[in-house]
Parts: C-alpha cells; sequence; structure tokens
C-alpha cells in the first residue's frame, strides 16, 4: 500500500494508471469507478490483487469485454475502506475463521489459535488483517476485540462503528485530560477578558433526547427598534489546546457519530455533556457572534469575540414549537421575534437560489434490548429551521469576515464548499425528471437551476414521489466538503461559508475557532503551518463521510431488524426505484426499503423498459413507476445480507 495516498496518473509501458474504487460484486469481480472514464473498468477475481469492495485504488486498463467496456486489473490499493473487519468466529478443519458481517466483503479471514483474544466459536468480533499475500490466498488476522454474540444490539452496533474507525472508548490519557480540565473549572482571570453576556435572555434549543448543548441563542430588543441577536458556541477550543492527547484524540475522531441508539462523542463526555456544554442555569465559556438586525432581517451591525453566558432555560423543539403554536408561555416574545427573523432570512436564502433539499428522518422507538419496536418519520417545525437559520447566519458571517481580512492579506482559514454539480449527472437527473413528467433546462454551466428544483418539489409537496425526487436530486449533487480554498457553497447560494457552530461535535468548527481568535487577536497564522490546515480538512471531509456510512448502515440494520418480526405484515407502500431485477418499494411509515423481484409481481411476465424507466406486463399492459402506491406485505428479512423482500400485498 501507498502511504502517500494519491495515484499519479502517468504512463509506463503505454499504460496510463486510473485512481478510483472499487466495487465487488457477489462473484468477486470488480468493477472501479474512475473520474476520467465513462465506463468502470471491469477487474476479474484474479486481478483484484487484494482490494476489497470500497478501497480506494490504482488501475491500468488491459483490454475491453464483450459489450465495449474496459477491462483491467488493480496495480495497487492506497487506502483501505475499512480500518477493520466485523464478524462471527466459525470453523473448520483448518481452523478459525471469519465470516464477515459486510455482505459485499467477499473473502474470509483465517485467524490463528494465537490471536483469537478469548473469542469462542460463535462470537461476534472485531478483527484486522495482519498478512496478506495475494488475491487467491486467504488473509490471515488476529482479533481486536470480542463484542458479543451476533444479533445482540451492542454487538451489532459496535461492529458497524469499529469498521468505520469510531470507538466509545477514550484512552486513558485523554480521559485524565477532561477530568483536570473539569476540576479546574473557570478561571477568574477568564472572567476579565470575556465580553460577559450572562445578564441577557439566553436559551437553548435542542431535540428532546439531546445531552450535549452546542449553541444557544440570545435576544436582546434595543432602543432604535433593532433587534440583537446573539448565536454563542461553545468555546471547546478554550478547553481542547494545540497538541494535547485531548486535541490529537479529537483530531483523529473529527466527528461524533450517530447511531440510531447512541452516540459516539468527539469528546468525553465530561466535556461534550458536562464542561463545554451550554447547560441551563450555568455559566458557560463561549465563543460568540452577535448580530443587530433590523425589521428586514439586515445585518447592520456584527460583532466577534469571546464571552461568558448563562442560559436561563432549555427548550425542545417541541416546547419551544408549543410556546410559538398556543402564542402565549415563557419567552414568547423571544421566540416570536426569533421565528420572524428566520422566515425572513430563508426567504432571502431561496431568493438568492439555495436549494430546499430537507429529508424525512427516520427515528425508532427501541425496546430495553435495543429492539426496534416502533419506526417513525421526525417531524420538523418552524423551531427547527429558527435554530438552522440562525446557525447558518453565523457560519456565513464568520466565514465572510475573515474572507474578506484575506482580501487585503494573505492568511489561511477552514472552509464549507459546496462546488457546482457535475454535469454529466445533472444531464442523468434531467432526464429521471422528464419522464416523471417535468421539463426542466440546464444552464451556461450545465446544471438545473436550483428555482426550476425547487418549484418541481414544492409541486410534490404530499405527494408520493417527492422523497424519490428529492434523493435524485442529492445524488446528483456535489458533496459539501472542507477545505482552505474558497469556492461558495452551491446549494446555499452563499459566497463564503463556514463551519462555526457545532465544535462539541465536530473538529473543523475548532479549528474555526482558534483562527477566528488568532485573526481577531491582529494575529498571523506562520504559513509553514497552513499544510496542516490542508490536511485537516481533507482528514475532516473523509471522516464525516465514514460516520454518515456507520450512521446509514445502523439505520438500514434496525430497519431490516423491524421487518423480521413483521413477515406475512402488509402495509402502504410506494415505488422508490426500478431496476431489470425488480421494483424497489418503501414502507411509507418506517420508510423500510426492500424489492420486489420481477418473478414476484403477478402472474404476467414483466420486463423492464429502461427507456420509459418502467416495469411492465407483457400480457395486461399493467405498469410499475417510481411514485406508484403499492399494498405491499413481508416476505422475508434477513439481517445477516441486510436486505427487506416483498411481494405484492
Amino acid at each position: 500500500m501507498k502511504n502517500n495516498n494519491v495515484c499519479y496518473s502517468v504512463i509506463i509501458m503505454e499504460q496510463k494508471i486510473y485512481e478510483g474504487v472499487v466495487f465487488i460484486n457477489t462473484k468477486g469481480n470488480g468493477y472501479v469507478k474512475t473520474k476520467e472514464l465513462d465506463d468502470s473498468i471491469e477487474i476479474p477475481n484474479q486481478h483484484l490483487l487484494t482490494s476489497l469492495h470500497g478501497d480506494k485504488v490504482c488501475a491500468i486498463v488491459t483490454g475491453k469485454n464483450e459489450y465495449g467496456n474496459p477491462t483491467g486489473e488493480i496495480t495497487e490499493i492506497i487506502s483501505r475502506s475499512k480500518v477493520g473487519f466485523s464478524g462471527t468466529l466459525a470453523k473448520d478443519e483448518l481452523g478459525f475463521y471469519l465470516i464477515p458481517s459486510d455482505p459485499k466483503i467477499h473473502i474470509q479471514m483465517r485467524i490463528p489459535n494465537d490471536a483469537l483474544l478469548g473469542a469462542e466459536l460463535g462470537d461476534k468480533v472485531f478483527t484486522t488483517i495482519t498478512r496478506w499475500t495475494d488475491q487467491q490466498s486467504l488473509p490471515v488476522g488476529e482479533v481486536l476485540r470480542v463484542l458479543g454474540k451476533p444479533l445482540e444490539n451492542n454487538a451489532e452496533m459496535m461492529g458497524i462503528a469499529l469498521e468505520k474507525g469510531f470507538d466509545e472508548n477514550f484512552p486513558k490519557a485523554v480521559l485524565e485530560e477532561a477530568e483536570k480540565l473539569k476540576a479546574e473549572g473557570i478561571s477568574g482571570d477568564e472572567l476579565k477578558i470575556r465580553k460577559d453576556i450572562r445578564g441577557i435572555t439566553t436559551f437553548t434549543i435542542d431535540p428532546a433526547d439531546a445531552k450535549d448543548f452546542d449553541d444557544a441563542l440570545s435576544v436582546q430588543f434595543l432602543p432604535n427598534g433593532n433587534i440583537e441577536i446573539g448565536v454563542h458556541i461553545a468555546d471547546v477550543s478554550h478547553y481542547v489546546r494545540p497538541d494535547t492527547e485531548l486535541d490529537k484524540e479529537a483530531a483523529r475522531r473529527a466527528t461524533s457519530v450517530y447511531l440510531v441508539d447512541r452516540t459516539i462523542p468527539m469528546l468525553p463526555e465530561v466535556l461534550s455533556n458536562e464542561l463545554c456544554s451550554l447547560n441551563p442555569k450555568e455559566d458557560k465559556l463561549t465563543f460568540s457572534a452577535i448580530f443587530e438586525l433590523d425589521e428586514k432581517a439586515n445585518v447592520l451591525n456584527e460583532w466577534f469575540g469571546r464571552t461568558i453566558m448563562h442560559s436561563d432555560y432549555r427548550f425542545t423543539y417541541e416546547n419551544a414549537q408549543e410556546v410559538l403554536n398556543e402564542e402565549q408561555g415563557i419567552y414568547f416574545k423571544e421566540l416570536n421575534i426569533l421565528n420572524t427573523l428566520a422566515k425572513k432570512l430563508e426567504k432571502k436564502r431561496m431568493e438568492a437560489g439555495a436549494l430546499s433539499l430537507d429529508q424525512d428522518e427516520v427515528k425508532f422507538l427501541l425496546d430495553q434490548n435495543g429492539v426496534p419496536i416502533k419506526v417513525y418519520k421526525k417531524e420538523r417545525g418552524d423551531t427547527n429551521h429558527l435554530i438552522e437559520e440562525f446557525m447558518l447566519l453565523a457560519n456565513r458571517k464568520v466565514a465572510e469576515f475573515i474572507a474578506k481580512k484575506s482580501e487585503n492579506e494573505a492568511n489561511v482559514f477552514v472552509y464549507r464548499i459546496h462546488d457546482l454539480p457535475d454535469q454529466d449527472k445533472m444531464g442523468e437527473l434531467k432526464l429521471f425528471l422528464k419522464k416523471l413528467g417535468f421539463e426542466t433546462h440546464l444552464n451556461k454551466d450545465g446544471v438545473i437551476p436550483s428555482q426550476e428544483l425547487n418549484k418541481i418539489l414544492e409541486k410534490l409537496e404530499g405527494k408520493e414521489e417527492k422523497n424519490t425526487v428529492h434523493t435524485a436530486v442529492i445524488r446528483s449533487m456535489a458533496k459539501a466538503i472542507y477545505s482552505t480554498k474558497n469556492i461558495g457553497h452551491y446549494g446555499l447560494a452563499f459566497e463564503y461559508y463556514t463551519h462555526f457552530t457545532s465544535p462539541i461535535r465536530r473538529y473543523p468548527d475548532t479549528l474555526v475557532h482558534r483562527l477566528l481568535a488568532i485573526y481577531l487577536a491582529g494575529e498571523k497564522v506562520p504559513e509553514a503551518m497552513w499544510h496542516h490546515y490542508d490536511h485537516m480538512c481533507d482528514h475532516s471531509s473523509k471522516r464525516e463521510k465514514e460516520a454518515a456510512d456507520a450512521e446509514r448502515a445502523s439505520i438500514k440494520y434496525k430497519q431490516v431488524e423491524y421487518m423480521t418480526t413483521r413477515v406475512g405484515q402488509t402495509f402502504n407502500g410506494v415505488v422508490t426505484g426500478i431496476s431489470r431485477n425488480g421494483i424497489f418499494v418503501e414502507d411509507k411509515e418506517s420508510k423500510c426499503e426492500g424489492m420486489i423481484r420481477l418473478k414476484d409481481l403477478g402472474t404476467d411476465f414483466y420486463n423492464y423498459d429502461e427507456k420509459e424507466n418502467y416495469i411492465i406486463g407483457t400480457r395486461t399492459k399493467k405498469i410499475f413507476k417510481i411514485g406508484d402506491n403499492l399494498p405491499i406485505k413481508v416476505a422475508g428479512a434477513n439481517l445477516e445480507k441486510k436486505i427487506i423482500d416483498y411481494i405484492p400485498g
């Protein structure tokens, strides 16, 4: 494996080397998707080297298959998609081996007796590869942790997290540093150098089950009729200092992870839930962005700096919404003005070309053993949007402040950027929308204007196709990432944007706090250090994706587990996708997606019409297309393969 995490596109003996990600099918053959080729490079099993599904690799093209698509071989593995492998310990006449939990991992791993770490036959374990010389031999590994028994909630959830490099346990040195900081508390000297805002009405608004509070809002009605809104963020950078064990561990993790049944925090709980968290009725150190707004939500003045605050009240989204709905209750006047201004800020964003990409979020009600007994969609009200708008405002204004300073003096900063969508993907989205009856056009950048996409989503409000179209739009977009090179944020329609508002759970926000403090003090970051921020942007973007993958995997696992106890039951489904093998259908209530195979659709013979993107019966001419309502029955749910099989209900 290479150490520099890059694959150079050079010509060696007339063979160009391509960099990409390898996807391996159930037959053990691979396909490398590259940016430079329209078609994936097909890799026969014997030429996979020792790559696994999702690995970043280098490959060469050696020929073409019967369809004219490129074939080739992998020449080098740049990086593994998994830091280790969870699975079940099995045994045959040759000894112990691992059956991977991920059905896309096509190999089994031999585990020598002296590498079992006390694991027994049938245990769920987490392992790593210690030796693997070639594709034709099995890798040899060792057990790093015994997780429990297969299908036990804790074993399965920790297996998902550990495969992506996230662990609930912190090193001893990190915990000791955290406890020492808590014991020291807030010093009197610190109070002398901070803006004291403890006398201003301040509160937090968070989910009911939240344990760490990153942000608080303050509201002050000014004599001139304007409103002063403060966005106050936990001052993690005051406690987590560079080169400490705490900082090294936070940087390595880069983000908190939110699985279905647990949070794996970036910081030890003594910091995330106690010392840094903006808990009610406690003095807290914060980094603040304070704005004077007029009645039209125009920002007239801004101030950034370190503060000490005191939260007067802890709202949940639900009880804050209740105050707004009933137009009375604690801090109604403050909530009402925040809500009014937030709606105006949102209107300005949408008029500037921001995309409306709110998506349904699945929540689970679990029993004491972690088994899902109910799945439901999370409701979003005005209070959710209220918080989002003021966090967006703070993030945008901090980035704008630094970027404008950079026009006069070179400096480094961490931006949150979102590039224009890929033109090919936009073309595919245009065709997809046309099949659903929506005509769109591509602008000079080869992109469907955001206003057109927003109008389509608005027309689909309350209709079954909305979530499918919404997902298609998201998949056509570039991924938002961290970068020291600002290109703006396409999806939000912001010229400048960063992440300033969640340092308890995102490491880039802590970096932003540090850099902002440096520039507010009139100091500079030595150019020799700039590469560090480039590296941390790349690392944080990578870790963010790995955390999202783990979160999705935990949701999918619980959805399949939910349906294992509902085989034979009927639900109201909606068609979410079409393929040659069948139709993808989702239960409307639980969002559990599965497939109805062509052979199970009925007595007719069904064909896939690629041009029209629907399934049609040869005799009856019955059509199945995206957005169709369809009663469905659960035919089976396989937790090992993470799949749900439906049949028409």
